[in-house]
């Protein structure tokens, strides 16, 4: 009995352990965890995600045109000497600022004012040869006053006084001839002389106005020893140094108005419509955060054949010179001063393989919108199209996705 008692009591011992050991195949017996309740038998909810809205704003603004171009300067012009000679001094180095009449170079002037001086005493003679004071500014002279003319009229007086006695006598028969011919003879002799006078004053008063030209142009070909700037401008060449012969038009140095400056865009043809003399331009730089402006001032009369596009030049006003020709610029044509525009935060658009978009929310999700943009103003940027105003708008989307469930908050 004892035997028998130990094999039993051995086996169940057994039994007990192998269950045991495999209890984590079976689910243990006893009552079951209750779920939750309201969960029994239903799906997990779909989780919603955060993000913050701003509405889409109207605003006003000007309506422009962007278009890309370069300054450049709205004259150039190369100095050079109007007579020949050696350069005796210039007053110009690169970039030195000039106004109009100020001394850029002068020339030798000796052989210049001899020439002067030279020309004064043939006048001095001229005056003397007609009988007027040497130092004189009139030329004006009556012909029959001249020392000249006054001895021949007298010789003329005479022979024809001599004449006409001997016309008398010779009717009387009281001499002969011979002795009146020879005195109608001397009176035409001195009536030619009377005339060859005359001729020879006012010969004499061509060759005094002649002196007087060669004067004034020794007088400007002095004048012209000293080269001007012709404009106000800023030197952008030095061309010649002291001590070179020049040749007349030999260039000195090249000056540029840099005051106003020409502004060249090419506008595409789909916007050149709306272009108009004078309406205003605003003008940025890479290197500049200031805007300038102007205003346009002239238009191609035709479309470039090459890229389509309409030439315009606009008058930027420079006084300080901080603008410089041939810089690359950025000009914004304003044809509509006052428009109605839609604006978003910069941050709310999102760009995908070319594409732009923005996500607004509908109905608690996320809905993704095509749009259009024009420029940015800041950190706004224009809306052009598939957006209107009060939508709200998504900040900062990330990889939000449409259609996704989205709690708004501001």
């Amino acid at each position: 009995m004892t035997t028998m008692t130990s094999t039993a009591a051995l086996a169940m011992l057994l039994a007990v352990t192998s269950l045991m050991g495999c209890g984590s195949d079976y689910p243990t017996t006893g009552p079951a965890k209750s779920a939750p309740a309201g969960t029994a038998g239903a799906a997990t909810p779909a989780k919603s995600t955060p993000v913050r809205v701003v509405p889409a704003t109207e605003e006003r603004a000007a309506g422009v045109v962007v278009a890309s171009g370069a300054l450049a300067a709205e004259e150039q012009v190369v100095l050079g000497m109007k007579v020949a000679g050696r350069l005796a001094e210039i007053t110009v180095d690169l970039g030195t600022r000039v106004k109009q009449g100020d001394v850029v170079a002068r020339l030798d002037s000796t052989d210049f004012r001899l020439r002067v001086q030279l020309v004064e005493n043939a006048i001095q003679q001229a005056r003397a040869r007609l009988g007027l004071s040497l130092d004189g500014g009139s030329d004006r002279v009556d012909p029959e006053k001249t020392p000249l003319v006054r001895q021949a009229r007298a010789l003329l007086d005479e022979a024809l006084l001599t004449r006409d006695r001997r016309i008398k006598l010779a009717e009387q028969a009281l001499i002969a001839r011979a002795d009146l011919d020879a005195a109608e003879a001397a009176a035409k002799v001195a009536e030619g002389r009377y005339h060859d006078a005359v001729e020879e004053v006012n010969n004499r008063l061509g060759i005094l106005a002649e002196k007087r030209t060669e004067l004034e142009l020794a007088r400007q070909q002095l004048a012209d020893t000293v080269l001007r700037a012709p404009i106000d401008g800023a030197m952008n060449a030095r061309q010649a140094a002291v001590g070179e012969f020049l040749n007349a038009g030999a260039p000195v140095a090249t000056l540029v108005r840099i005051n106003p400056l020409r502004l060249r865009l090419a506008v595409p043809e789909r916007e050149a419509t709306a272009i108009r003399q004078g309406q205003r331009v605003r003008l940025t730089l890479e290197s500049d955060p200031t805007v300038y402006e102007g205003h346009v001032a002239r238009l191609a009369p035709a479309i470039s054949e090459q890229n389509r596009s309409l030439m315009i030049e606009a008058e930027i006003p420079n006084p300080q010179g901080r603008l410089r020709p041939g810089a690359f610029a950025r000009g914004e044509i304003v044809v509509q001063p006052d428009r109605r525009l839609v604006t978003v935060p910069a941050e709310a658009l999102v760009t995908f393989a070319g594409i732009e978009k923005v996500l607004v929310v509908e109905g608690g999700r996320a809905v993704e919108k095509r749009v259009t943009t024009g420029r940015r103003s800041g950190d706004r940027l224009e809306i052009l199209s598939g957006l209107a105003a009060g939508e709200q708008v998504i900040l900062r989307p990330g990889a939000l996705a449409a259609g996704q469930l989205v709690t708004a908050g501001p």
